[in-house]
């Protein structure tokens, strides 16, 4: 039995009842779908690719199977007269890395603790660096804030921010401590005109 995965192309937002079509005739489907902060309506997420789903068959054997035309299934994809097959190797790497990423939150981008951003939102801008990352695409990022020469706590949404180049220029500059404190000078640092 030489069964392979093709892929059928659906009508937009079609994903999820032209595999239940395509199930009920018999045939398997496979349709790779991600946690999303904005997921398709009645659904906790949305389809990997959108306007196309995969479909495993054995067209040695038993011939191309016949495709409903429904209002979802619009048929196979071709290049030109071929339908292409996909090695069942790269579908399991897609299931795999895919149950992965829904098990760790989904789609959604996470800064790691030390990560230079930029904080891009309707009440602040500037440049940041990550303290704690967010742990849930709900939950806020924890950043040191640049502002006014020092460095503020904040938590901003992940959404709000933007991945930057790391680049010493963009941070602001820390000015060598001058004083140990109660106005006592370090050695050389006290600007002061040396006596003679």
């Amino acid at each position: 039995m030489t069964r392979k995965w093709f892929v059928v192309r659906t009508n937009p937002n079609g994903e999820y009842l032209a595999a239940t079509e395509l199930t009920g005739d018999g045939l398997e489907t496979y349709s790779p779908t991600i946690k999303t902060t904005k997921p398709r309506n009645g659904h906790t997420d949305s389809p990997m690719f959108p306007g196309y789903i995969f479909v495993r068959c054995d067209t040695e054997i038993n011939g191309w199977p016949l495709l409903r035309r429904s209002g979802h299934v619009l048929g196979w994809v071709r290049f030109g007269t071929e339908v292409p097959s996909i090695p069942d190797e790269a579908i399991e790497g897609l299931r795999e890395r895919l149950t992965n990423v829904n098990f760790d939150g989904g789609e959604w981008r996470r800064y790691e603790p030390g990560e230079l951003v930029q904080v891009v939102s309707d009440t602040v801008e500037g440049l940041a660096r990550v303290v704690e990352r967010a742990k849930s695409p709900q939950a806020r990022v924890k950043v040191l804030l640049s502002f006014m020469g020092g460095f503020v706590p904040a938590q901003i949404p992940w959404e709000n921010l933007r991945p930057t180049e790391e680049s010493p220029s963009h941070e602001p500059s820390r000015q060598r401590r001058r004083t140990r404190g109660r106005g006592r000078w370090i050695q050389g640092l006290s600007g002061r005109t040396p006596s003679t």
